[in-house]
Parts: structure tokens; C-alpha cells; sequence
């Protein structure tokens, strides 16, 4: 393990469908054991419930959101936490005008996976374009995605 600082504005800044994702510790600065990712993410359409083959947990900076695990919509603030298991079906909704917050995750799985992501979708792509690209991607994961809105 290294010493790692990251203050505020540092980072690689990774785009998403839904969202802008700041690595804040990478995989690097812990051997592999976990990641610190910041998510800046605006109302509008997010990605359809998916399953991951790891685990994360959401810490809320500022805004509201709704993270569905499961099938329970979880309402969530600043301050708020949620654990979301490995292979737990989940997304999330935006009910500001936008939500930060962290995501951390154990091993380098979802760094890898926001870097694909990122490299295979240009930033500013609508969410609705984005599905025919990522079919191969999301498998070569380990990922599910469910069905995308029309």
C-alpha cells in the first residue's frame, strides 16, 4: 500500500452514461484491496438496474438521490450510505438537479470496468445510443444490464 492524497479537483476524471466519475484513490494506492471513486451525476435518465459481480457502497455528499437494490428503493441524502452486495441487482435516480457521491468499491473491478466504459462510450452520448455499444463490454465484466428504457 502507498500514501495517497487526493484533494479536491485531483483525479482522473472518467465519463459514464449518467455520470462523471473522479478517481479519487485508485487500485494502485491500495494493492488492489479497494477504490475511492467520486460521482457527479444530473437528473436525467441512468443506467437500467444491473448486476455487477462485486460490491459497493454509495456515501452521499450533496443532493438527493434513489438507489434501487432488489427491487427496495432506498431515499437518500447527504450523509446517507447504502451497501450494495455483489450480484445485488441495482441503479440509482437523481432527484436534484444533481447528486455527488462516493463510490467505493473492493479489489480494481469497478475502475477497470468505468475505464472500458469510459474509452468505449464519448462523453455527452445519449443514454439511449449508449446500449448498442456496450453489450460485449458489460460480459467481458461480468455484468448484467437489464432492460435499457426506450
Amino acid at each position: 500500500m502507498k500514501t495517497h492524497l487526493s484533494t479536491a479537483g485531483d483525479g482522473i476524471e472518467l465519463n459514464s452514461p449518467d455520470a462523471k466519475i473522479t478517481v479519487k484513490v485508485d487500485a494502485v494506492h491500495t494493492d488492489g484491496a479497494y477504490e475511492v471513486f467520486e460521482v457527479d451525476a444530473q437528473r436525467g435518465p441512468t443506467m437500467p438496474p444491473h448486476r455487477e459481480p462485486w460490491a459497493k457502497t454509495y456515501y452521499v455528499l450533496h443532493g438527493r438521490m434513489a438507489v434501487l437494490v432488489d427491487g427496495e428503493v432506498y431515499d437518500m441524502g447527504p450523509g446517507s450510505s447504502i451497501a450494495i452486495p455483489s450480484g445485488a441487482s441495482n441503479t440509482f435516480t437523481v432527484h436534484t438537479r444533481s447528486v455527488q457521491f462516493l463510490a467505493i468499491s473492493l479489489t480494481d473491478a469497478l475502475g477497470r470496468f468505468f475505464r472500458d466504459i469510459d474509452q468505449a462510450v464519448p462523453a455527452g452520448t445519449p443514454l439511449e445510443d449508449v446500449a448498442p455499444r456496450l453489450p460485449d463490454l458489460v460480459a467481458r465484466h461480468g455484468v448484467t444490464v437489464g432492460e435499457w428504457p426506450s
